[in-house]
């Protein structure tokens, strides 16, 4: 794995996040070949409620994975739509056989820069040939939320501002890059990690210290880290003083 980048990419779809999206195919594969059922998420999803009560409900139907919805209705992504950031498997044969083809398909990940959509084609095709039964989880509910309902849906993240519904999941996907990313999660009450820790190597952060084991004070705030940014973007408090993001946008709040 010496090849996987330990610096961000400064785009989605760079080289540098096609060569990260391999880390995810491998980790996924490894665990699910042993026989265990895994939630994978990706590190910008903030957690509310213990999503594994949702998979554990008998009531939900046995399916062999199921997928966040995207929100994005691309043909690239057809006809799932899945988001690859957040997914849970159940290991059976039809599932292992899945990840097997991902891990072969490595060039094809790189060439077009996408595993989202590498594991979509595979997903439709193993449907037909093996009979994996494919569920995802609809944009139109408000159980698993992410960065469609962050910048198309507004009623839905207003209602989650304001106490009204209580999703499991929110996923800070759909943005450019890192810094994005950062912007919108302190906007939004999801980023608890002090400034000085971020982007940085654990001996950058404890220079000199021998006993670098218990770092949740140096680095994890108790309380929310909240900043304005953007007056056009969810936030959890008024940023009418803030600039826009978008052209001509229009105040959140």
């Amino acid at each position: 794995m010496r090849f996987i980048p330990k610096e961000e990419s400064a785009r989605y779809g760079d080289r540098t996040f096609a060569l990260i999206m391999i880390a995810k195919v491998v980790c996924v594969q490894l665990v699910n070949e042993l026989g265990y059922d895994l939630l994978f998420t990706d590190i910008d999803v903030v957690f509310y409620r213990d999503p594994m009560e949702y998979f554990r409900n008998p009531t939900l139907g046995n399916f062999d994975v199921y997928f966040q919805d995207d929100g994005s209705r691309q043909e690239r992504y057809a006809p799932y739509s899945a988001n690859s950031g957040f997914y849970f498997i159940r290991s059976n044969e039809r599932s292992k056989i899945l990840f097997r083809s991902m891990m072969y398909s490595g060039d094809i990940i790189i060439a077009c820069r996408s595993h989202q959509q590498v594991l979509i084609a595979l997903l439709e095709e193993y449907n037909s040939l093996f009979g994996l039964t494919v569920k995802v989880l609809s944009r139109e509910e408000d159980d698993f939320p992410g960065g469609y309902h962050y910048h198309m849906r507004k009623d839905i993240v207003k209602k989650m501002v304001n106490g009204e519904i209580k999703p499991y999941i929110f996923h800070m996907s759909w943005t450019l890059n890192k810094v994005n990313k950062l912007e919108y999660m302190k906007q939004m009450g999801m980023w608890f990690v002090k400034e000085q820790c971020i982007g940085k190597q654990v001996d950058e952060i404890f220079a000199g210290e021998v006993d670098t084991t218990d770092n949740t004070e140096t680095c994890c705030s108790a309380e929310p880290i909240i900043q304005c940014f953007y007056r056009d973007k969810p936030s959890v408090v008024p940023c009418r003083d803030a600039p826009a993001k978008d052209s001509n946008g229009q105040s959140f709040w």
